[in-house]
């Protein structure tokens, strides 16, 4: 019985010691939008989570030493964003492409919604939407044109553009504004 109860502590002094590896410093960001259209009003919310993580290392030292030597060790970032849509479901993004973009010379506010992206034009009415294909771009239709669209390297919007007419593809680039 003295040894169960010795080896009990011996493992939960351990685990405390051990646990104490890391470094970590969590903070979120919500942002709540309300948006208005013919249906009526509708809410939004968005968290981004950031996660920096850092773990904590010993420099090699000889094993007589009783306090070690941290070492420099890098810091891991996580960012999360989840969005609470107004019907009450929740999604997962993985990286936030919302941000305000330039189209001929007018701005355009692009948002998270329930399924995608909303495009938004200055007044705040919807223009068009987005929606996540399983090739790592966007659906893009707005009215009767529809398109395929993906961010770039530098963050811009491109839409590709089929025309039956001349059988050709064009492009246009929605700018984001930094």
């Amino acid at each position: 019985m003295k040894s169960l109860f010795i080896a009990t502590l011996f493992l939960f002094s351990t685990h405390s010691v051990l646990g104490q590896n890391k470094n970590v410093k969590d903070e979120t960001k919500t942002t709540t939008t309300t948006v208005t259209d013919s249906k009526g009003e509708k809410t939004y919310v968005k968290k981004e989570n950031t996660r920096e993580v850092q773990n904590i290392e010993l420099k090699e030292q000889e094993p007589k030493n009783i306090n070690m030597d941290l070492k420099d060790s890098p810091v891991v970032i996580e960012n999360t964003t989840t969005v609470t849509n107004p019907d009450g479901s929740t999604r997962t993004v993985d990286i936030d492409r919302s941000s305000v973009y330039l189209f001929n010379n007018k701005k355009y506010d692009i948002a998270l919604d329930s399924k995608g992206y909303r495009i938004l034009s200055e007044d705040g009415k919807e223009k068009a939407f987005l929606r996540k294909t399983t090739t790592n771009s966007f659906i893009y239709h707005y009215k009767n044109n529809t398109a395929i669209a993906y961010f770039d390297v530098e963050g811009n919007l491109v839409l590709e553009k089929y025309n039956s007419n001349s059988d050709t593809i064009s492009f246009e680039k929605y700018i984001a504004l930094k």
